[in-house]
């Protein structure tokens, strides 16, 4: 009797052991995207300033409703525009409609030049109010002015309207509905087009045109791709009625002998005549065009080779189309696209380029005319200097965002600076530990910068120009999250797998959290190079990894080597030549790491998921390390880098050019040149699974196409595995609106494989219009 109660207890504490461990689907709902954003109002001052003012004005929103505010920072004063109720018995009055004076929901809200009127819009008619007198009028009715048409592109006095038609340029007047419409080419045609959509097939269809204008009107000018001989691609949205439907897309992969060829266009509204600009330099190069300032009489333009490794940057005389290179610049294995920066100053006489040959990218001053370096701007150490926040060209100042250079400060962190055009006066103005976002009013004397981090609760303060604080603006309010039982994220170091380089992650806990347990641990990936899976600013969700935790997991998400530029040339070209496999190593490292400082860490059950980038690498880790990674989800990935964009694959794997001399029968010499851009697939590693996998892929994405995802299935069903595949039905890239159906799916398919947590049920608890 006594050894079957002991088996009948052991029994119990088993089961009740089960229990405990089971999925809680019902927190995971509490805590998705959908309830959470509910509890949420502002977390950003966005100042709209005032003309030719240091004033700004400002909506903000908590639970106790949403307040206008003008600031005005030489008085040092923050007043609210208007009292909410008086405002909303106003516009009751006007209207005769009910307000909810907690939060008035004012369409099309603007501030007029003459920094009085503040301009809006209730049931297509124009209402204003007067910041001095605090009074409503009612104004014309919007459905009296003459539409602004989709298919138009507007000089920047409204002078004229360009469009394209046929896949050629039209041309009219704009004050005049009925005017004469001016064709002004003739050799438009499909995939070689002046239409925005190049590969459109209406023949009268009014259509918007690739049109950018001078700020004087007297020019614009076109850069259109002739794709005629790159191949295509197909999807079928197997959704459309009556029945399903093709679409046909020009689409180059890696080492296609055939992409697209730039051209560039100057036009001449007055005279109606153009020029071809002669930009021919690299082979199969990429080109962008920089507008000078106000006038039309020059355009700056950057010409990079195939292999993304050189270019140089060039200035065209307008009238002629003469092309004079300033100077080139040489980045090996390959430019950031993602920071690079060409400022143009006092219609160029000077110009301000962003590089990365220290291997830090910096800031550089060049002169416009001639070329010629002038000097380092930002010479005061060793970090990465991100986007320009704004430039004072009287002062001869630049404001600017850095990362990695105040010690003791996680190196993810925008951090704000300015220095002088001539490298001196370098000085940090926003280093308070946070991401900061800034915006700068026009005369650059004060700013509003918003700071935050995943730990670190939004705020706003007003701030001169040397970073000294005038006033607090705002602060999140968090008051329903907290009541909720919401907790922040937590930050985490470590080491990467050689031992020495930094890595930086977020973690993602139950908020009934017990450190007596063992839970299973989930890795939210996404390779880079341009950027890695962690977000900086403060989140409430950390996309799906809250709602995930609370299911009974741990939820992590980490840098690796190859992940961002913002630590240093070499880190974010890490994975260079090594596209697949670069990323694994590290995020293996890390989560053995993490176990071994946490005993409340399962290192036996560790999911692994993540989209488009992170769904290639999350297949990989899952089918590299077989027997660490027990399940990984992954969506949209771009498992076969040979059938996706040339660009990705050939700048951050690589591409060889290779040229071969032949002669014809009268003995004269051509060359032929091809291109080798071959990348590692995750197919072929399909032998290797032994843990479960989740193929998802939207049916109608033609960023990475379905067929990466089928390739790996075929690949799985050849070595005769099991493995899950979905396909979103008539879904993009980011699957739209199926994104929540995905996130329970995900939900169910690591609750059963990480936890042994299998249901019955059939229905989803999606939320409201999924």
């Amino acid at each position: 009797m006594k050894k079957i109660l002991t088996l009948l207890l052991t029994f119990a504490v088993i089961q009740l052991s089960a229990q405990q461990h089971k999925a809680d689907f019902k927190a995971a709902q509490k805590f998705s995207s959908s309830n959470l954003s509910k509890m949420l109002k502002s977390t950003r001052v966005s100042p709209q300033w005032f003309k030719d003012s240091d004033k700004f004005w400002y909506t903000y929103t908590t639970t106790s409703g949403k307040k206008f505010y003008v600031v005005d920072p030489v008085k040092k004063t923050k007043n609210q525009i208007f009292d909410n109720k008086d405002f909303a018995a106003q516009l009751s009055e006007l209207t005769r409609k009910p307000w909810n004076h907690n939060d008035l929901d004012l369409k099309g809200l603007k501030l007029e030049d003459d920094n009085t009127t503040l301009k809006f819009m209730v049931d297509s008619i124009d209402y204003h109010f007067n910041l001095n007198s605090k009074r409503i009028t009612k104004g014309d009715s919007t459905e009296k002015r003459p539409k602004r048409n989709n298919w138009a592109s507007y000089s920047p006095d409204s002078t004229y309207i360009t469009f394209a038609k046929n896949h050629n340029l039209y041309m009219m007047m704009a004050d005049d509905a009925d005017s004469t419409e001016i064709q002004l080419t003739e050799d438009g045609e499909k995939w070689f087009s002046y239409a925005g959509d190049a590969g459109d097939t209406t023949t009268d269809k009014r259509s918007r045109a690739r049109v950018r204008w001078f700020k004087d009107e007297a020019k614009f000018f076109v850069n259109r791709s002739d794709s005629r001989k790159v191949e295509e691609l197909f999807v079928i949205n197997e959704l459309t009625l009556p029945r399903p439907k093709l679409e046909v897309y020009k689409y180059a992969m890696p080492g296609d002998q055939n992409v697209p060829q730039e051209h560039l266009e100057i036009f001449d509204p007055k005279t109606r005549t153009h020029i071809e600009v002669d930009v021919e330099k690299f082979t199969d190069q990429t080109i962008s065009a920089y507008l000078p300032g106000e006038t039309s009489d020059k355009l700056f333009l950057t010409r990079m080779n195939r292999t993304s490794d050189t270019l140089d940057v060039s200035v065209i005389n307008t009238a002629n189309g003469d092309l004079k290179v300033l100077f080139q610049d040489v980045d090996h294995p390959y430019f950031n696209w993602d920071y690079q920066q060409l400022l143009i100053m006092e219609e160029g006489k000077e110009l301000i380029w962003w590089s990365e040959r220290t291997g830090f990218g910096q800031l550089y001053l060049y002169d416009g005319q001639t070329g010629a370096l002038k000097n380092k701007i930002t010479n005061s150490g060793h970090f990465v200097t991100g986007q320009v926040q704004s430039v004072d060209t009287v002062g001869r100042k630049i404001y600017f965002e850095a990362f990695g250079k105040e010690d003791g400060i996680d190196p993810y962190y925008a951090l704000m600076y300015k220095a002088n055009f001539d490298g001196s006066g370098f000085k940090a103005i926003s280093t308070e530990n946070g991401n900061h976002r800034i915006s700068m009013s026009k005369s650059n004397k004060f700013y509003v910068d918003n700071n935050s981090a995943v730990d670190v609760t939004p705020t706003a303060s007003l701030k001169d120009n040397n970073g000294n604080v005038i006033m607090q603006l705002e602060t999140a309010d968090l008051s329903l999250l907290e009541q909720a039982g919401w907790e922040k994220p937590e930050r985490f170091t470590m080491k990467a797998d050689d031992g020495i380089t930094d890595l930086y992650g977020v973690m993602f806990k139950p908020f009934d959290f017990d450190s007596t347990r063992q839970y299973p641990i989930i890795s939210y990936v996404y390779p880079g190079p341009q950027v890695e899976s962690f977000t900086n600013d403060f989140t409430i969700t950390g996309g799906y990894q809250t709602a995930m935790a609370q299911l009974g997991f741990i939820v992590v998400s980490m840098g690796h080597r190859g992940g961002s530029p913002i630590r240093s040339k070499y880190y974010h070209t890490y994975g260079w030549q090594n596209l697949r496999d670069y990323a694994l190593a590290d995020d293996k490292r890390a989560l053995e790491q993490l176990a071994e400082r946490h005993e409340w860490i399962d290192l036996d059950n560790v999911g692994i998921f993540g989209h488009s980038g992170g769904g290639f690498m999350s297949t990989a880790a899952l089918l590299t390390y077989p027997n660490f990674y027990t399940a990984a989800a992954s969506s949209a990935g771009n498992h076969d880098n040979n059938i996706y964009n040339k660009w990705w694959g050939e700048t951050h794997n690589g591409v060889i050019k290779k040229e071969k001399t032949k002669k014809d029968k009268d003995g004269n010499e051509t060359t032929e040149v091809t291109w080798d851009g071959k990348v590692k697939t995750n197919q072929s590693l399909a032998s290797n699974l032994k843990g479960h996998l989740l193929l998802t892929h939207g049916t109608i994405d033609n960023n990475v196409h379905p067929s990466n995802s089928m390739r790996v299935a075929d690949e799985l069903m050849k070595a005769g595995k099991r493995f899950d595949y979905m396909p979103i039905p008539g879904s993009r890239h980011g699957y739209g609106s199926k994104r929540d159906y995905y996130e329970q799916l995900m939900w169910y398919f690591f609750a059963e494989h990480l936890l042994g947590d299998y249901r019955n049920n059939v229905d989803m608890d999606l939320p409201d219009g999924n």
